[in-house]
């Protein structure tokens, strides 16, 4: 029997912190833990720790768990829902319509953020997005990661993605606002920087 050919289908990427969102939803979510719980601040001279190795190894692994360390499943699940209430309310005001306007275009729009599996999809429930895809944490421990969906990361994610649903995907478009994106942006016929204090496009 022949197998069936992959389809070949126009696909436009998003991220989101600093690109849909002016704030860094994993940032605001331990700043959220802080203010609510005396848990976290027992982990500062960790947390200082890693940010010193942060420093000397960007995409390293260790120094963002240890970030993150404070977290448990039961701090996540008390304050998830009233943390995403308020983290909603920092969504630039053109994103709803212009994913709209992808989708009404005929693309397949994805999310695909480094932020957790337990904060991204609650954000953008009211989104239309055909696929959101996120760095994957341990449920019962939210600190440690499983897959972190960061730098070239997001094209081994879209690529196993697009396997999955056997596409092979043209990305027409790419939106981001950093650096860190460059492998998934070059894949992209047409780059969009944002500009992540004011949500504006940057015209290079």
């Amino acid at each position: 029997m022949q197998k069936k050919k992959a389809k070949k289908v126009n696909v436009v990427v998003f991220d989101f912190d600093g690109t849909l969102s002016a704030c860094d939803s994993n940032v605001e979510f331990a700043r959220y833990c802080f203010r609510h719980s005396l848990r976290p601040w027992l982990f500062l001279p960790l947390m200082a720790v890693a940010g010193i190795v942060r420093m000397f190894n960007r995409p390293g692994m260790w120094w963002r768990q240890s970030m993150r360390r404070f977290l448990t499943a039961k701090m996540r699940d008390k304050y998830i829902a009233d943390f995403i209430k308020q983290h909603k309310r920092e969504r630039f005001g053109w994103v709803l319509e212009r994913v709209a306007a992808e989708r009404a275009a005929g693309n397949v729009v994805l999310l695909i953020s480094a932020s957790t599996n337990y904060l991204i999809p609650k954000l953008v429930d009211d989104i239309e997005f055909d696929a959101i895809i996120t760095s994957e944490m341990y449920d019962k421990k939210p600190w440690k990661y499983h897959f972190l969906c960061w730098g070239k990361n997001k094209v081994v994610a879209l690529n196993k993605w697009a396997a999955k649903n056997k596409i092979v995907p043209r990305v027409v478009r790419a939106y981001s606002d950093s650096k860190s994106d460059l492998p998934i942006m070059k894949l992209a016929d047409e780059q969009v920087w944002i500009d992540r204090k004011t949500g504006c496009r940057i015209i290079k």
